[in-house]
């Protein structure tokens, strides 16, 4: 059933915001401290990562047209509702899995939030679990319309501090990405590693259903999409040149983004740098919990109740709590490389396979 026209839904909310949404969403457990992009793009080649990593925004574009204008038409506005639509009664399955993908990530972010308070800032780690858990509470406390700003918002300053990290990097030392790409011979496994990352990544699309309610027809839907999937993966296509250009040494680096910028020595400008990727590690904290609490919320509502306010930002402390201590107790290295691996396979049957068949089919209908 077609959506009533609404005229307070801007340009911008119809075909940018979602994509800003999805970058905001994905960057902080997907590609902001570089660790994700040795483990599914550089370590199989630095020519074969880059021809991976531009396949992967395509296919973003299309799944994403896909998954947007599936929610519009069936309006499924939070992930129970969306996989009520593609996995009939087994819509549980995908919410086991994601509820695992939050606690592996929010873990990944935690892990990496300590290496940089901590061993950069001069700051205890525990200081920015603290603030981490204190300002995704507030924000999910709020709720969707001031998510919505604060992620879009933090997307433009990020472009921003991104944009003159790759270039000074690339300045100094881009001339030595051609003989790198170079000695690359593509033997890598550089395909089965597109679809891995793209099995897991483009499930953050659950995550920012709430934004689809400005969605006002189909060309809107197919618009948006395109556009996310570029707005999503340009810092990271640039990110990987950069990275290349210290390869094969950066592959050994917990942190890419800290051992790049500490190449640079950028003096007290790094303090800028560290606050912003500190920042992403929010954004895709409260993206996550989000989609969480908005899935409660539709439960809350089918029975003619509300869902208590205070309940958001408890749900919200108690996975970044549990996160946490698994981070803590693991590491950054070995979440990446097991844990994102192998959620990346289950998601490929319980998500993009379903929408890709299913979904269309549905859309179709």
């Amino acid at each position: 059933m077609p959506l009533a026209k609404n005229k307070k839904n801007t340009l911008f909310q119809r075909w940018l915001l979602p994509g800003f949404l999805f970058q905001s969403v994905i960057i902080g457990g997907g590609y902001a401290t570089g660790r994700e992009l040795v483990e599914f793009f550089l370590s199989v080649g630095p020519l074969a990562g880059l021809i991976s990593i531009l396949a992967v925004t395509v296919i973003f574009s299309f799944t994403l047209s896909v998954a947007f204008e599936l929610a519009r038409v069936t309006r499924a506005y939070d992930y129970r509702t969306f996989f009520k639509q593609i996995l009939g009664p087994a819509w549980f399955l995908f919410e086991i899995v994601y509820l695992a993908l939050v606690i592996l990530v929010i873990a990944v972010l935690g892990s990496a939030s300590g290496e940089l308070v901590g061993y950069r800032l001069g700051i205890a780690p525990v200081i920015g679990t603290i603030t981490m858990v204190v300002v995704v509470g507030i924000l999910v406390f709020y709720g969707t319309t001031i998510i919505e700003k604060v992620l879009a918002g933090w997307s433009f300053l990020l472009y921003a501090v991104y944009a003159v990290l790759i270039w000074s990097f690339l300045s100094k030392f881009g001339h030595k990405v051609p003989a790198v790409l170079a000695t690359d011979d593509m033997s890598g496994p550089w395909v089965m590693g597109t679809i891995r990352y793209v099995a897991l990544t483009a499930t953050a699309v659950t995550m920012i259903l709430f934004c689809v309610r400005h969605m006002e027809s189909r060309r809107d839907a197919f618009v948006a999409g395109a556009l996310a999937g570029p707005i999503g993966m340009l810092p990271a296509i640039f990110f990987l040149l950069g990275m290349i250009a210290s390869y094969p040494e950066i592959l050994e680096a917990p942190v890419p983004s800290d051992y790049m910028l500490q190449q640079l020595d950028f003096g007290w400008i790094s303090l800028i740098f560290y606050i912003v990727v500190f920042g992403t590690f929010i954004e895709t904290g409260t993206g996550m919990i989000h989609a969480i609490n908005e899935r409660i919320d539709h439960a809350f509502l089918e029975r003619s109740t509300s869902m208590p306010r205070w309940l958001r930002p408890a749900i919200a402390m108690f996975i970044l709590f549990f996160a946490v201590v698994l981070a803590d107790r693991i590491g950054i290295i070995d979440l990446i490389a097991k844990g994102y691996v192998a959620l990346a396979w289950v998601f490929l049957g319980v998500f993009l396979v379903p929408l890709l068949t299913v979904g269309i089919w549905r859309i179709r209908k």
